[in-house]
Protein backbone atom coordinates (compact mmCIF):
# COMPACT_ATOMS: atom_id res chain seq x y z
CA UNK A 1 0.00 0.00 0.00
CA UNK A 2 3.09 2.15 0.75
CA UNK A 3 4.02 2.13 -2.75
CA UNK A 4 1.13 2.47 -4.44
CA UNK A 5 0.59 5.48 -2.27
CA UNK A 6 4.04 6.90 -3.10
CA UNK A 7 3.84 6.07 -6.82
CA UNK A 8 0.29 7.90 -7.04
CA UNK A 9 2.46 10.86 -5.30
CA UNK A 10 5.29 10.66 -7.99
CA UNK A 11 3.01 10.42 -10.91
CA UNK A 12 0.95 13.43 -9.49
CA UNK A 13 3.99 15.25 -9.21
CA UNK A 14 5.11 14.68 -12.06
CA UNK A 15 1.95 15.30 -14.44
CA UNK A 16 1.70 18.83 -12.30
CA UNK A 17 5.01 19.68 -13.39
CA UNK A 18 4.76 18.52 -17.06
CA UNK A 19 1.81 20.96 -17.59
CA UNK A 20 3.59 23.92 -15.15
CA UNK A 21 6.57 23.21 -18.43
CA UNK A 22 4.12 23.17 -21.02
CA UNK A 23 1.92 25.87 -20.62
CA UNK A 24 4.09 28.44 -21.46
CA UNK A 25 5.66 26.84 -24.50
CA UNK A 26 1.64 26.14 -25.49
CA UNK A 27 0.73 29.89 -24.96
CA UNK A 28 3.78 31.08 -27.05
CA UNK A 29 2.92 28.84 -30.09
CA UNK A 30 -0.84 29.96 -29.88
CA UNK A 31 -0.01 33.46 -29.01
CA UNK A 32 2.50 33.54 -32.32
CA UNK A 33 -0.51 32.13 -34.16
CA UNK A 34 -3.19 34.98 -33.51
CA UNK A 35 -3.82 38.36 -34.10
CA UNK A 36 -2.41 41.46 -32.88
CA UNK A 37 -5.53 42.41 -31.30
CA UNK A 38 -5.99 38.87 -29.60
CA UNK A 39 -2.34 39.31 -27.58
CA UNK A 40 -2.38 42.92 -26.52
CA UNK A 41 -6.03 42.37 -25.09
CA UNK A 42 -5.12 39.13 -23.10
CA UNK A 43 -8.03 36.97 -24.93
CA UNK A 44 -5.21 34.24 -25.75
CA UNK A 45 -4.97 31.66 -22.73
CA UNK A 46 -4.70 28.12 -24.50
CA UNK A 47 -5.38 27.93 -28.12
CA UNK A 48 -4.78 31.00 -31.01
CA UNK A 49 -7.82 33.38 -31.13
CA UNK A 50 -7.94 35.44 -34.59
CA UNK A 51 -5.82 32.69 -36.48
CA UNK A 52 -3.10 34.40 -38.16
CA UNK A 53 0.48 34.34 -39.56
CA UNK A 54 1.26 38.34 -39.69
CA UNK A 55 3.76 37.46 -37.12
CA UNK A 56 6.12 34.87 -39.03
CA UNK A 57 5.50 37.21 -41.92
CA UNK A 58 6.67 39.96 -40.65
CA UNK A 59 9.76 37.97 -39.61
CA UNK A 60 10.86 36.16 -42.85
CA UNK A 61 10.03 40.07 -44.59
CA UNK A 62 12.92 41.40 -41.98
CA UNK A 63 16.52 41.01 -43.91
CA UNK A 64 18.50 41.33 -40.86
CA UNK A 65 16.51 38.82 -39.56
CA UNK A 66 17.01 36.30 -42.49
CA UNK A 67 21.25 37.31 -42.34
CA UNK A 68 21.01 36.61 -38.13
CA UNK A 69 19.71 33.14 -39.12
CA UNK A 70 21.77 31.67 -41.84
CA UNK A 71 24.69 33.38 -39.51
CA UNK A 72 23.35 31.23 -36.66
CA UNK A 73 23.65 28.11 -38.58
CA UNK A 74 27.05 28.94 -39.73
CA UNK A 75 27.92 29.11 -36.58
CA UNK A 76 26.14 25.57 -35.68
CA UNK A 77 27.58 24.14 -38.39
CA UNK A 78 31.31 25.00 -38.13
CA UNK A 79 31.59 25.78 -34.14
CA UNK A 80 30.35 22.53 -33.68
CA UNK A 81 32.34 20.83 -35.76
CA UNK A 82 35.95 22.68 -34.13
CA UNK A 83 34.02 21.94 -31.02
CA UNK A 84 33.94 17.93 -31.49
CA UNK A 85 37.14 17.88 -32.69
CA UNK A 86 39.27 19.57 -30.18
CA UNK A 87 37.45 17.89 -27.48
CA UNK A 88 38.19 14.60 -28.75
CA UNK A 89 41.82 15.46 -29.72
CA UNK A 90 42.13 16.88 -26.18
CA UNK A 91 40.10 13.74 -24.01
CA UNK A 92 41.88 11.07 -26.03
CA UNK A 93 45.58 11.32 -24.79
CA UNK A 94 44.36 11.98 -21.25
CA UNK A 95 42.21 9.21 -21.53
CA UNK A 96 45.94 6.67 -22.12
CA UNK A 97 47.02 6.29 -18.65
CA UNK A 98 50.53 5.41 -20.90
CA UNK A 99 50.53 9.26 -21.63
CA UNK A 100 52.92 10.79 -19.15
CA UNK A 101 51.89 14.37 -19.08
CA UNK A 102 48.16 13.79 -18.59
CA UNK A 103 48.07 14.69 -14.61
CA UNK A 104 49.67 17.91 -15.37
CA UNK A 105 47.59 18.87 -18.05
CA UNK A 106 44.51 17.46 -16.26
CA UNK A 107 45.57 20.05 -13.76
CA UNK A 108 45.68 22.58 -16.20
CA UNK A 109 42.43 22.17 -17.50
CA UNK A 110 40.44 21.93 -14.41
CA UNK A 111 42.51 25.32 -13.09
CA UNK A 112 41.55 27.39 -16.09
CA UNK A 113 37.83 25.96 -15.64
CA UNK A 114 37.57 27.47 -12.43
CA UNK A 115 39.63 30.58 -12.73
CA UNK A 116 39.06 32.49 -16.33
CA UNK A 117 41.18 35.46 -16.90
CA UNK A 118 38.10 37.60 -17.82
CA UNK A 119 36.50 39.68 -20.75
CA UNK A 120 39.15 42.38 -21.28
CA UNK A 121 42.38 40.01 -21.83
CA UNK A 122 39.82 37.80 -24.08
CA UNK A 123 38.77 40.87 -25.84
CA UNK A 124 42.55 41.98 -26.25
CA UNK A 125 43.33 38.49 -27.66
CA UNK A 126 40.42 38.59 -30.13
CA UNK A 127 41.11 42.46 -31.56
CA UNK A 128 45.09 41.27 -32.07
CA UNK A 129 44.67 38.45 -33.86
CA UNK A 130 42.21 40.64 -36.00
CA UNK A 131 39.32 38.44 -35.92
CA UNK A 132 37.03 41.44 -34.80
CA UNK A 133 33.34 41.08 -36.63
CA UNK A 134 34.11 37.27 -37.93
CA UNK A 135 33.13 34.11 -37.61
CA UNK A 136 36.42 33.68 -35.81
CA UNK A 137 35.47 35.92 -32.89
CA UNK A 138 32.93 33.45 -31.97
CA UNK A 139 34.44 30.32 -33.03
CA UNK A 140 37.75 30.30 -31.53
CA UNK A 141 37.40 31.80 -28.18
CA UNK A 142 34.74 28.45 -27.40
CA UNK A 143 36.70 25.84 -28.90
CA UNK A 144 37.18 23.89 -26.36
CA UNK A 145 35.50 23.27 -22.80
CA UNK A 146 37.19 21.86 -20.20
CA UNK A 147 34.28 20.15 -18.87
CA UNK A 148 33.18 18.47 -21.55
CA UNK A 149 37.05 17.53 -22.18
CA UNK A 150 36.84 15.82 -18.62
CA UNK A 151 33.66 14.19 -19.44
CA UNK A 152 34.79 13.03 -22.99
CA UNK A 153 37.73 12.01 -21.16
CA UNK A 154 36.15 9.89 -18.60
CA UNK A 155 33.32 7.80 -21.09
CA UNK A 156 36.98 6.99 -23.13
CA UNK A 157 38.10 5.54 -20.04
CA UNK A 158 35.43 3.83 -19.21
CA UNK A 159 33.90 2.21 -22.39
CA UNK A 160 36.89 1.15 -24.29
CA UNK A 161 38.76 -1.64 -22.78
CA UNK A 162 42.83 -1.31 -22.70
CA UNK A 163 42.55 -4.73 -23.95
CA UNK A 164 41.39 -3.10 -27.17
CA UNK A 165 44.45 -0.93 -27.47
CA UNK A 166 47.22 -3.03 -26.69
CA UNK A 167 45.64 -4.92 -29.33
CA UNK A 168 45.85 -2.68 -31.85
CA UNK A 169 49.30 -1.58 -31.17
CA UNK A 170 50.31 -5.57 -31.77
CA UNK A 171 49.08 -4.93 -35.13
CA UNK A 172 50.98 -2.26 -35.59
CA UNK A 173 48.45 0.98 -35.53
CA UNK A 174 49.32 4.05 -34.74
CA UNK A 175 47.64 6.15 -32.19
CA UNK A 176 45.78 8.59 -34.57
CA UNK A 177 44.38 5.38 -36.52
CA UNK A 178 43.35 3.87 -33.07
CA UNK A 179 41.41 7.19 -32.70
CA UNK A 180 39.93 7.17 -35.84
CA UNK A 181 39.31 3.43 -36.81
CA UNK A 182 38.29 2.39 -33.17
CA UNK A 183 37.98 4.93 -30.65
CA UNK A 184 35.64 7.21 -32.77
CA UNK A 185 32.89 4.54 -33.89
CA UNK A 186 32.78 3.23 -30.49
CA UNK A 187 32.08 6.51 -29.19
CA UNK A 188 28.39 7.58 -31.43
CA UNK A 189 27.06 8.28 -27.76
CA UNK A 190 29.19 10.59 -26.49
CA UNK A 191 30.01 12.70 -29.65
CA UNK A 192 26.25 12.96 -30.01
CA UNK A 193 25.88 14.66 -26.71
CA UNK A 194 29.20 16.90 -27.46
CA UNK A 195 27.53 17.92 -30.45
CA UNK A 196 23.81 19.16 -28.88
CA UNK A 197 25.61 21.01 -25.95
CA UNK A 198 27.63 22.84 -28.13
CA UNK A 199 25.59 23.50 -30.78
CA UNK A 200 22.86 24.75 -28.16
CA UNK A 201 26.05 27.35 -27.36
CA UNK A 202 26.44 28.54 -30.63
CA UNK A 203 22.64 28.41 -31.07
CA UNK A 204 22.18 31.08 -28.35
CA UNK A 205 25.31 32.38 -28.78
CA UNK A 206 24.61 35.73 -27.43
CA UNK A 207 27.30 37.75 -25.23
CA UNK A 208 31.23 37.22 -27.73
CA UNK A 209 28.88 38.48 -30.34
CA UNK A 210 28.13 41.75 -28.40
CA UNK A 211 31.60 41.67 -27.61
CA UNK A 212 33.02 41.09 -30.68
CA UNK A 213 30.95 41.89 -33.48
CA UNK A 214 29.19 45.37 -34.75
CA UNK A 215 28.68 44.70 -38.14
CA UNK A 216 24.76 43.67 -38.56
CA UNK A 217 25.73 41.79 -41.52
CA UNK A 218 27.62 39.57 -39.24
CA UNK A 219 25.00 39.60 -36.35
CA UNK A 220 23.96 35.63 -34.98
CA UNK A 221 20.14 35.09 -34.76
CA UNK A 222 20.30 35.62 -31.05
CA UNK A 223 21.92 39.10 -31.71
CA UNK A 224 19.19 40.13 -34.61
CA UNK A 225 16.30 39.01 -32.03
CA UNK A 226 17.52 41.46 -29.39
CA UNK A 227 18.07 44.03 -31.72
CA UNK A 228 14.52 43.77 -33.73
CA UNK A 229 12.64 43.92 -29.96
CA UNK A 230 14.16 47.10 -29.33
CA UNK A 231 13.56 48.69 -32.34
CA UNK A 232 9.68 47.31 -32.07
CA UNK A 233 9.23 49.05 -28.56
CA UNK A 234 6.81 51.09 -28.04
CA UNK A 235 7.79 55.19 -27.35
CA UNK A 236 4.89 56.40 -25.96
CA UNK A 237 6.00 60.27 -25.95
CA UNK A 238 6.23 59.64 -29.76
CA UNK A 239 2.35 58.20 -30.28
CA UNK A 240 -0.25 60.81 -29.95
CA UNK A 241 -2.84 57.92 -30.58
CA UNK A 242 -3.96 55.32 -28.24
CA UNK A 243 -5.45 53.22 -30.56
CA UNK A 244 -1.72 53.68 -32.90
CA UNK A 245 -0.16 52.55 -29.75
CA UNK A 246 -1.75 49.72 -28.73
CA UNK A 247 -1.45 48.04 -32.47
CA UNK A 248 2.34 48.96 -32.41
CA UNK A 249 2.40 47.42 -28.66
CA UNK A 250 0.62 44.14 -29.91
CA UNK A 251 2.75 43.85 -32.78
CA UNK A 252 5.46 44.30 -31.07
CA UNK A 253 4.35 41.23 -28.71
CA UNK A 254 3.50 38.94 -31.71
CA UNK A 255 6.94 39.03 -33.36
CA UNK A 256 8.66 38.12 -30.00
CA UNK A 257 6.34 34.78 -29.83
CA UNK A 258 6.96 34.32 -33.91
CA UNK A 259 11.00 34.98 -33.35
CA UNK A 260 10.86 32.94 -29.93
CA UNK A 261 9.16 29.59 -32.07
CA UNK A 262 11.61 30.39 -34.97
CA UNK A 263 14.21 30.59 -33.24
CA UNK A 264 13.55 27.29 -31.27
CA UNK A 265 12.54 25.30 -33.47
CA UNK A 266 16.45 23.78 -34.97
CA UNK A 267 16.88 22.79 -31.12
CA UNK A 268 13.94 21.11 -30.54
CA UNK A 269 14.08 18.90 -33.94
CA UNK A 270 17.72 18.17 -33.08
CA UNK A 271 16.93 16.78 -29.15
CA UNK A 272 14.27 13.78 -30.13
CA UNK A 273 17.90 12.57 -32.24
CA UNK A 274 19.98 12.76 -29.24
CA UNK A 275 17.98 12.20 -26.35
CA UNK A 276 18.57 8.48 -26.74
CA UNK A 277 22.12 9.20 -26.14
CA UNK A 278 21.99 11.11 -23.30
CA UNK A 279 22.19 8.03 -20.27
CA UNK A 280 24.90 6.12 -22.52
CA UNK A 281 26.80 9.50 -23.32
CA UNK A 282 26.17 12.25 -20.46
CA UNK A 283 25.58 9.88 -17.58
CA UNK A 284 28.14 7.38 -17.88
CA UNK A 285 30.98 9.75 -19.16
CA UNK A 286 29.99 12.19 -15.82
CA UNK A 287 30.60 9.05 -13.71
CA UNK A 288 34.29 8.01 -12.20
CA UNK A 289 34.55 4.01 -12.21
Amino acid sequence: MRDKVFLTAVHIYLLVTLLVILYPLVYVISASLSSPHAVISGQVWLFPVDFSLEGYIRVFQNKTFLSGLKNSFILLFFGTLVNIVMTVLAAYPLSRKTFAARRPLMFIFVFFMIFTPGIVPLYIVVKDLNLINSYGALILPTALSAYYVIITRTFFESSIPTALYESAHLDGASEFKILIKIVLPLSKPIIAVLALMYGVTHWNSYFNALLFIDKQENFPLALVLRQILIQNTVDITSVADMKTMLEMEGMRDLLKYSMIVISSIPILILYPFVQKYFVQGMMLGAVKE
